[in-house]
């Protein structure tokens, strides 16, 4: 069963679980399972990017951007103090969005590692 391969995720949107059905779908039980381990390695979860937008409010604004490799932007959070907290707020709002964006990214990046 696909589904089996990604009960272990921690915090797995809905969203996710069903884009990552869409691609594992054509594969075998061995690449699905090679693709979980790759996938899981690579993967945010929502709840610690959570966290780590929160922190932004403390003196380390921008931290959720380097960690979704944008990091022009962390940068520009950084000296600029989350954009004077407006950024950070946003991205408080949309952290959810932040995160599966990420994660699409990494499990279609895995998803070429793993096929032939």
């Amino acid at each position: 069963m696909i589904n089996d391969n990604f009960f272990y995720l921690s915090n797995v949107t809905d969203q996710e679980l069903v884009f990552l059905k869409d691609i594992t779908k054509n594969m075998g039980e061995e690449q699905r399972k090679s693709f979980s381990v790759v996938y899981n390695g690579k993967r945010r979860d929502p709840q610690h990017m959570l966290l780590f937008t929160l922190l932004g409010f403390f003196g380390a604004a921008g931290i959720q951007r380097f960690l979704t490799n944008q990091i022009a932007l962390g940068i520009l959070y950084f000296f600029t103090v989350g954009l004077c907290f407006i950024g950070t707020i946003v991205d408080l709002i949309n952290y959810k969005s932040l995160t599966n964006e990420y994660n699409y990214q990494m499990a279609l990046e895995s998803a070429r590692f793993v096929s032939p």
